[in-house]
């Protein structure tokens, strides 16, 4: 199987969750956001979908 590169940006899993929530109809907090996102990040690891790398910016 081919590896490829994915760069994964909870901030960007942020703000696609609480678009789409609020497309449905419920309105997140700013600190709920973060943590769906967080969430996310961990199950995609745990799922073994992304491995987590540190970038130091």
């Amino acid at each position: 199987m081919k590896e490829i590169e994915v760069v994964i940006d909870t901030e960007e899993i942020a703000e696609f969750f609480y678009n789409e929530l609020v497309r449905r109809g419920f309105v997140p907090t700013e600190r709920e956001m973060e943590e769906i996102a967080d969430i996310m990040f961990d199950y995609l690891i745990e799922k073994s979908i992304i491995d987590e790398e540190v970038i130091d910016e």
